[in-house]
Parts: C-alpha cells; sequence; structure tokens
C-alpha cells in the first residue's frame, strides 16, 4: 500500500531552519507530483508548496516564498521542504501528500513548533 512518511519536525527558535522529509512508498514516486501542506491548531489545512514529477515546476504560498523551499530526489523517492527565516506563524502539523490525476495521498504529518 502507499505510505508517504514525514520526518524532521521539532521545536526551532524563530529565525531558525528545519529541512522536512518525506519518503514515499508503494507507489511510482516520479509519476506523481508532490506538496506540502500544514495544519495549526483551529485551523483549516492549507497548501504550502508544490513541485512538479520532474521537479521543473514549483509553486508556493504567498506566507513562505523566499523563505521554503520544495525539492525532490526521484532515486530516492524522496521530497523535502527547506524551511528558513521561520516564524511562530509557521507552527503547525506538516503533511506531504503525492498527487495523480484526481488521486491524492497523504503522510500522517510531523509537528513543527516556531518559538517567539
Amino acid at each position: 500500500q502507499v505510505q508517504l512518511v514525514e520526518s524532521g519536525g521539532g521545536l526551532v527558535q524563530a529565525g531558525g531552519s528545519l529541512r522536512l522529509s518525506c519518503a514515499a512508498s508503494g507507489l511510482t514516486f516520479s509519476s506523481y507530483a508532490m506538496g506540502w501542506f500544514r495544519q495549526a491548531p483551529g485551523a483549516e489545512r492549507e497548501f504550502v508548496a508544490t513541485l512538479s514529477r520532474g521537479g521543473g515546476y514549483t509553486d508556493y504560498a504567498d506566507t513562505v516564498k523566499g523563505r521554503f523551499t520544495i525539492s525532490r530526489d526521484n532515486a530516492k523517492n524522496t521530497v523535502y521542504l527547506q524551511m528558513n527565516s521561520l516564524k511562530p506563524e509557521d507552527t503547525a502539523v506538516y503533511y506531504c501528500a503525492a498527487d495523480r490525476n484526481s488521486l491524492r495521498y497523504w503522510g500522517q504529518g510531523t509537528q513543527v513548533t516556531v518559538s517567539s
């Protein structure tokens, strides 16, 4: 079965950096666009970043542009989210997603907490 396993979350001070990883299995990774979403307490899940199958197209939420970078390694079936200049408002559970046509798979999430 398809599994997406996020890692790399944790507690960091404002201005710091974290790199999230999402390891995929059970699917043809290179056939899926990959994305990151986040959900803060009491809020709806929101889009953070997306990356095309080959890595040539990216898009970011305005709130993270210039601070976050999404990348992928198709040889390792892994997508990354490099997060720099973190702010307290970036605190959330971060989820990776794999998209192909109308099908989407989700990971279980990893907590990111940014202290002020």
